[in-house]
């Protein structure tokens, strides 16, 4: 009892501090916890709050509600939640901020044009911790649209750190989660089409661990993934490939394979249609080939690729008048 009594005063020292200190205050005491408390449990939390540990979260998070919008102290904000929220034996510390709508707290930070891409990578941090929990918080996540506000952060994001979180939290809803994982799937072909170079290579290359997850594969993948073929980017090309290889294994296989031969022979509007990028001022003067050309190359280096590896489809592909593009190619 001797020392529950010193714990308790120093707890309620340190809470009445935060209510009635400034934000340079608050700062200093989260950034004090945060250095303190990495890989604590739920018991040792609670240890060091004398039990209390939940009026410490509680002010978070209400906190977290009163200010996201405008950005103040959000990543120490987000960084002590992650601490809560990834404790061993600290369920009560995840229901009580589910409580409180943090999900969508959570999601509605990912849309936020202001928020820095830092904030926005601890916020996917924090939701990833939630989706680890189980199944029914995976759900919860994805009732909440949060497949649609993790890949348009993706889409949009100019930070590989944050794309990188918002592609591994699309792959852990997809895991595990049976009710949802077919919206996963059809969210990452949504992404194909992406501005971002980057987002195009993660989405294709999530689509290849989804795929075997969901197990049918969806006829919309063809087109835009055929599409991305057209891309200037190795990294992009390479993970399209790869994907277009594992779809050989599905009912798409005869519509891949006759968009593969088709795009050996672009047609007259693409032929005529000058790229954006060549029109872009930044961009150095080279005299880069059209996209079609390059998709073209693509098809013709995809199809050695599956000719080599399966003689079925090679059978396919002459059905397919392959021979006739391919020399239209050469001419």
């Amino acid at each position: 009892m001797s020392s529950t009594g010193p714990a308790i005063s120093s707890v309620n020292s340190l809470l009445s501090e935060w209510d009635k200190g400034s934000k340079v205050v608050r700062a200093r005491i989260l950034a004090d916890f945060v250095n303190r408390n990495q890989a604590k449990t739920g018991p040792e939390l609670e240890s060091e709050f004398a039990q209390a540990a939940s009026l410490f979260l509680t002010r978070i998070t209400a906190w977290l509600r009163l200010s996201y919008m405008v950005g103040t102290c959000l990543n120490l904000q987000l960084q002590a939640l992650t601490i809560f929220l990834s404790a061993s034996s600290g369920h009560k510390f995840l229901a009580e901020f589910l409580e409180v709508g943090g999900v969508l707290t959570l999601l509605e930070i990912l849309g936020l044009k202001q928020a820095k891409e830092d904030d926005k990578a601890q916020a996917l941090r924090v939701l990833m911790c939630i989706a680890n929990s189980g199944r029914k918080y995976k759900e919860l996540i994805c009732e909440s649209y949060g497949i649609r506000a993790i890949a348009e952060c993706l889409a949009r994001s100019r930070s590989e750190e944050t794309q990188e979180c918002a592609r591994t939290a699309l792959q852990t809803l997809a895991q595990g989660n049976p009710k949802f994982e077919n919206q996963v799937y059809k969210g990452l072909i949504a992404l194909l089409p992406a501005s971002s170079p980057k987002a195009q290579q993660m989405a294709a290359q999530t689509l290849r661990i989804v795929q075997k997850i969901v197990g049918q594969a969806n006829p919309s993948i063809v087109d835009p993934l055929v599409t991305l073929l057209k891309s200037y980017h190795l990294e992009v090309q390479f993970e399209v490939i790869e994907l277009i290889k594992d779809l050989m294994e599905y009912d798409v296989q005869d519509q891949l394979l006759l968009s593969l031969v088709s795009a050996l022979v672009p047609r007259k509007d693409e032929l005529l249609k000058r790229p954006e990028i060549l029109d872009d001022p930044s961009a150095p003067d080279l005299k880069r080939p059209l996209p079609v050309f390059i998709q073209q190359a693509s098809a013709a280096k995809v199809i050695g690729i599956l000719v080599k590896e399966s003689r079925p489809i090679a059978e396919k592909l002459i059905q397919l008048r392959c021979v006739h593009n391919l020399m239209v190619c050469i001419i």
